[in-house]
């Protein structure tokens, strides 16, 4: 059995992802209440008592908010940069693991390897995790694909990607300008065009899930990053588009060979 990742929401009003293997199981990111944790992952058979570790991205509050009330309420050790750490005061925690220098760890049987990303965050990671000869690529939340981040999830065999907005509809869309630069620009958010621009040149046809998230309520739609996406959608084994509302549910990587 392989790696096993579910999302119990993704997008602005707040994100958070299960990523399992055997008996362990961890959480990345928490923009939800307790209660509404608790709610989302009863839906995919889980309570937060199950829960191994909780590791940060970054620390926007779509990200971050409910990270220190859940690992006060469950005791659960927090994985996260200093920078992020020193960004915003979130009180104590029952354990803090530092990631140190974007250094690869390992939380019971997962490996897991931290990736620098552009964004606008103090200090901002994204992560690959590894067990049981499969690996899986959580990448959202950066305005530039760098080098760096296509050597680190080029090769993973499931990838959550963020395909965020449509450049014209950020344009014409409601938010203020100061807004519209900071989302659009080179530590903001990946468009659809550069999410299928990054999946054409490290190449997507070994992908066994591709899961298309973080998709903008108001400057993106569910069409918009289909067409963008086609090729994509028409040739990886699995591909589907991620929700705030309900995420989507338990996926499994295979090992390979």
């Amino acid at each position: 059995m392989g790696l096993r990742f579910a999302s119990l929401g993704s997008g602005s009003k707040g994100n958070g992802t299960l990523v399992a293997s055997g008996d362990h199981c961890l959480l990345v990111d928490c923009g939800f209440t307790i209660k509404e944790t608790e709610r989302r992952m009863a839906r995919l058979g889980m309570s937060p008592a199950d829960l191994t570790a909780i590791l940060v991205t970054h620390e926007h509050s779509d990200h971050l908010s409910g990270v220190a009330p859940l690992a006060r309420r469950y005791s659960l050790p927090v994985y996260l940069t200093p920078g992020t750490l020193r960004a915003r005061d979130i009180g104590k925690l029952p354990q803090i693991h530092l990631i140190e220098g974007h250094q690869p760890f390992t939380v019971a049987d997962i490996l897991v390897t931290p990736v620098a990303v552009p964004h606008d965050a103090r200090e901002a990671a994204q992560f690959v995790f590894r067990s049981c000869g499969s690996s899986l690529g959580l990448l959202t939340d950066l305005g530039t694909v760098t080098p760096h981040v296509e050597a680190h999830f080029g090769d993973c065999d499931a990838l959550v990607l963020e395909a965020n907005h449509d450049p014209q509809m950020l344009a014409q869309g409601p938010y203020p300008p100061s807004l519209k630069r900071r989302v659009g620009g080179a530590y903001g958010h990946l468009s659809n065009q550069q999410a299928a621009g990054f999946l054409q040149r490290v190449g997507y046809e070994h992908l066994q899930h591709l899961v298309v998230a973080h998709i903008s309520e108001k400057n993106n739609t569910l069409e918009l990053a289909r067409v963008a996406m086609a090729e994509m959608v028409e040739s990886v084994e699995n591909c589907i588009f991620a929700c705030q509302k309900e995420g989507f549910d338990w996926l499994t990587v295979e090992a390979r060979g």
